[in-house]
């Protein structure tokens, strides 16, 4: 996973807010909404792969999702929560 300092430099390129890991309860939620073909990102597109994890902007109405090891720190591909 993400080392600790690494997360701590980053934060939403939209607002600048600071994200921070998320619950696994979470990330199982949505590779749920995933699974079921009911996830979609901030464009509007259809999220077909599984995420391993997540980062959750501070007020928490955003994930950038994380896949193989690596943060997608881009506005359109956060999904709403």
């Amino acid at each position: 996973m993400l080392h600790p300092e690494f997360i701590n430099d980053l934060c939403c390129p939209e607002t600048k807010q600071r994200v921070h890991l998320a619950d696994p309860t979470l990330i199982a939620s949505l590779n749920d909404r995933i699974s079921s073909g009911k996830a979609r990102n901030r464009a509007g597109q259809a999220i077909s792969e599984k995420i391993d994890g997540g980062l959750l902007r501070e007020d928490g109405k955003f994930l950038y999702p994380i896949r193989h090891k690596f943060p997608i720190m881009l506005i359109d591909e956060a999904i709403p929560l």
